[in-house]
C-alpha cells in the first residue's frame, strides 16, 4: 500500500469505529505499509488532523450535504473530512489536488456511485470561500471551533482547561538519554549524523532531556538502549519522586514502563524497582524495554495495584501513576475528547484505592507520588485530600523546583506540568 491518503481513511474508519488508541493504531498501520518517509508524514499529519478536527469538519460537511451525515458510508464520510481539512487546513496541498484525490479514493474504495457527490461538495466548499460558519451560542460556538463535545468544553471551562484542546505540533518527541549505554557526546554524534544536529535540542531544566525530531525508532541508537521516548511531564514526575542508589522503588501502575526505566536511570542501575501492570501481556513490555536499556534492577510482574499483595517489602520511594480521563493528554491523543464523561465516573474511586494500597507498601521516611495525565479535581485535588483523610501519617512534601513552570492553578503544593498532576506524600509514622 503506497497511497497515502487511501491508507488514512482506512486507518479513520476503524479508529472511529473500534475506539481505539490513535497513535496504536497509526503506528500499526504504518509499520505495515510500503510508504516512503514523504508518505507517511502526509498519512500522519491527516490522520491526527481530522481525528482532531472531527466536529469541525462533520459541521461543515453537514451544511453541504443534501444528505444526514450519519447516513453516508463511513468511508465516505471519513474521504471528505480528509478532503476538507485538507483544503481548509494544509497550505501544501493544492485545492484541486484535494478533490481530485478525493474523488479517485471514493473510486478506489468501490464507491463510485458516490464520487459525484464527493466532488460536489468539496468544489462547493472551495467555491463558497472555505467558509466556517460558527453559531451565536458560546457553547456550541466553542464546540465547533475547536473541535470537541459540548460536554467537554463545559467540563474544561470549569477547569479553566480550554487550553488543552489547542492542537500542538509533532514535529519532535521527547527523549530521555539512558546514561547507563551512551556518553552526552556519543549520543549528540551519532544522532546528528543519522538526524541533522539542528533537529536535536536538549531541555535544560530535566537531566538527559531532549527534543528530537525525525525517525527516532528506526534507529541503530534505539536499538541499542542509547534512549527511550518520554514526555517531559512524565520525566518530571520521576525528578519529583528523585529515586536513589540506595532506594527501592515502586511503580505500581507501570505500564507500558517509561517512568520505571527513568528511574532506574536515575538509581544508575542499582538499587530495586518493583514495577506492576494488571496484565502480564503489559508486564512483558516492561521487561523486554528493560532488556533493551540494559538495566538489570528492574523487576516486572502482573499485579492488581488495588490489592495489597502481603508478598512485598517495603518501599522508600512509591510511584502511583493512575489510570485516568487522560483529558491532559487529548493533543497526543485526540479521540479521548470524543469520549462520554460518563465513562469517568468511576475513576477517582479506582484511583484512592490504588493510592489507599500503595500506602500499604510505604515505609516510615518514605515518600510517595501521586499523578495523573489529567485536569480534572475530582481525580486529582479530591483524591489527594481523601488520602490525606484517611491516612493522618501522611504528610504533604513541596515538590522540586526544576525552572519549569506550572502550566495551571492548582492548590499547592501540587503542580501541573504539561497538563499533568502532580502531588507527593511523606510518611512520619
Amino acid at each position: 500500500m503506497n497511497d497515502p491518503r487511501y491508507l488514512t481513511v482506512k486507518l479513520l474508519s476503524k479508529t472511529f469505529r473500534s475506539g481505539s488508541y490513535s497513535n496504536i493504531q497509526l503506528s500499526a498501520g504504518l509499520d505495515s505499509s510500503d510508504l516512503d518517509e514523504r508518505g507517511k508524514k502526509l498519512c500522519s499529519a491527516l490522520y491526527y488532523g481530522v481525528i482532531e478536527r472531527k466536529i469541525t469538519l462533520d459541521h461543515i460537511i453537514s451544511g453541504l450535504s443534501s444528505r444526514p451525515i450519519n447516513k453516508l458510508d463511513d468511508e465516505i464520510v471519513n474521504i471528505l473530512r480528509c478532503g476538507i481539512y485538507q483544503i481548509m487546513y494544509m497550505d501544501s496541498v493544492p485545492d484541486n489536488a484535494a478533490v481530485n484525490e478525493s474523488v479517485n479514493l471514493a473510486k478506489q474504495f468501490g464507491k463510485t456511485s458516490a464520487a459525484g457527490m464527493v466532488n460536489a461538495i468539496l468544489r462547493n466548499f472551495i467555491r463558497n470561500g472555505k467558509q466556517l460558519t460558527l453559531p451565536e451560542y458560546a457553547i456550541k460556538r466553542t464546540s465547533i471551533e475547536y473541535s470537541a463535545p459540548e460536554e467537554l468544553v463545559r467540563e474544561l471551562m470549569k477547569n479553566d482547561a480550554l487550553d488543552v484542546l489547542t492542537c500542538k505540533s509533532r514535529d519532535g518527541a521527547y527523549v530521555r538519554r539512558n546514561p547507563l549505554r551512551c556518553s552526552e557526546d556519543d549520543f549528540l554524534s551519532v544522532l546528528s549524523q543519522k538526524l541533522g544536529s539542528e533537529n536535536i535540542h536538549r531541555i535544560d531544566e530535566l537531566p538527559d532531556c531532549w527534543m528530537i525530531s525525525g525517525d527516532l525508532i528506526h534507529t541503530p541508537a534505539f536499538e541499542n538502549g542509547w534512549f527511550h521516548v518520554q514526555s517531559m511531564a512524565s520525566q518530571y514526575i520521576c525528578a519529583a519522586l528523585a529515586p536513589a542508589e540506595n532506594d527501592r522503588v515502586l511503580d505500581i501502575c507501570a505500564a507500558p514502563g517509561g517512568k520505571t526505566f527513568t528511574m532506574a536511570e536515575m538509581m544508575n542501575g542499582k538499587g530495586e524497582v518493583y514495577a506492576f501492570d494488571l496484565h502480564e501481556k503489559r508486564a512483558k513490555l516492561i521487561r523486554d524495554g528493560a532488556e533493551r536499556l540494559g538495566l538489570s534492577n528492574i523487576r516486572a510482574a502482573a499485579g492488581d495495584a488495588r490489592k495489597f499483595n502481603p508478598e512485598l517489602p517495603q518501599f522508600t520511594k512509591i510511584l502511583c501513576d493512575v489510570p485516568c480521563s487522560g483529558l491532559a493528554v487529548i493533543s497526543v491523543k485526540p479521540e479521548i475528547k470524543y469520549k462520554k464523561l460518563s465513562e469517568f465516573d468511576g475513576l477517582p474511586e479506582i484511583q484512592y484505592n490504588i493510592a489507599h494500597n500503595a500506602v500499604n507498601y510505604l515505609a516510615v521516611g518514605g515518600e510517595l507520588v501521586y499523578s495523573t495525565c489529567t485536569i480534572r479535581r475530582e481525580e486529582n485535588e479530591k483524591v489527594c485530600a481523601r488520602l490525606l483523610h484517611a491516612h493522618p501519617e501522611l504528610e504533604q512534601v513541596e515538590l522540586p523546583d526544576t525552572g519549569i513552570s506550572p502550566d495551571r492553578k492548582t492548590d499547592l503544593p501540587y503542580r501541573s506540568v504539561n497538563g499533568f498532576f502532580v502531588a507527593k506524600f511523606r510518611r512520619r509514622v
